[in-house]
C-alpha cells in the first residue's frame, strides 16, 4: 500500500486530492494538513511514502517542510503541487528536496503519472516549467561549472534538462540505453547531483546553453 500525505491551505482542494489519489488502486491517504507545522508532525507520525505539498500554506512556506521531511526521512518523496510556475521558487523546491514540480492546472490523469513516476525513483517537472527554464539557459551568461564533464556528457545533461528520458536521449545521440545510464550516472556523480530535477535546475543555474554555444 502506498501512503500520501496531502498538505494544502485549502480544505476543498486537499478533498479533491484525496478523492483523486484514493480511487487509485493500492493507494491510501493517510494524512492531511494545511500547514508547515502539521506537514512536519505529520510525517514524522505517519511517515508517507510520498507528500503531495502546495508552497503558500497558511504559516508558512512548504518548501521549508519539504526540506525538514526529507531531511528526517529521506525515503519520503515530495511532490510540489502548485499554482506558481516562478523560476526561484522551482530551485528552491528542488534544493528542498522536493523529487517532483507540477502547476494546479496539470490534468487528473496527469498527476496520477506523475506521482507514479516519482514513485519509480525517478525526478519529474511540468512540461512548462521545463520551457521556462530552457528559457532561462538562452538568456543568462557563459558559466565556467562544466569542465570536468566531457563533450558527451554535455550532450547528456542538455537533454536531461529538456526533460528527455534515457531512451529518447540514446536515440538522439545513437546510443544504448545502457551507455546513456553510465554517462548519467557520472555526470551525477562529478556534479554532486541526486537526480534529474537537480541536474535541469544545475543546468540553468551555471548556464549551459551559454557555455555549449560558446565551445
Amino acid at each position: 500500500m502506498v501512503r500520501i500525505m496531502v498538505v494544502d491551505d485549502h480544505e476543498v482542494v486537499r478533498f479533491g486530492l484525496k478523492s483523486l489519489l484514493t480511487r487509485h488502486p493500492g493507494w491510501e491517504v493517510v494524512a492531511e494538513t494545511g500547514t508547515v507545522t502539521g506537514a512536519i508532525e505529520k510525517a514524522a507520525e505517519h511517515n508517507p511514502d510520498i507528500v503531495v505539498m502546495d508552497i503558500r500554506l497558511s504559516d508558512g512556506s512548504g518548501i521549508d517542510a519539504c526540506r525538514e521531511i526529507t531531511q528526517r526521512n529521506p525515503q519520503t518523496k515530495v511532490i510540489v503541487l502548485t499554482s506558481f510556475a516562478e523560476d526561484d521558487l522551482l530551485f528552491n523546491a528542488i534544493s528542498a528536496g522536493a523529487s517532483g514540480y507540477v502547476l494546479k492546472q496539470v490534468g487528473n490523469d496527469d498527476l496520477v503519472r506523475a506521482i507514479e513516476t516519482i514513485l519509480r525513483g525517478d525526478a519529474l517537472l511540468d512540461p512548462s516549467v521545463t520551457g521556462q527554464v530552457l528559457a532561462k539557459i538562452r538568456e543568462t551568461t557563459r558559466s565556467e561549472s562544466f569542465h570536468n564533464l566531457t563533450d558527451q556528457e554535455l550532450r547528456v545533461l542538455a537533454l536531461i534538462a529538456e526533460g528527455r528520458t534515457n531512451k529518447e536521449i540514446a536515440h538522439t545521440l545513437h546510443l544504448g540505453e545502457g551507455t546513456v545510464r553510465n554517462y548519467v550516472s557520472s555526470i551525477f556523480s562529478k556534479l554532486q547531483l541526486s537526480n534529474r530535477a537537480e541536474a535541469t535546475a544545475y543546468a540553468v543555474r551555471h548556464n549551459l546553453d551559454n557555455f555549449l554555444g560558446s565551445n
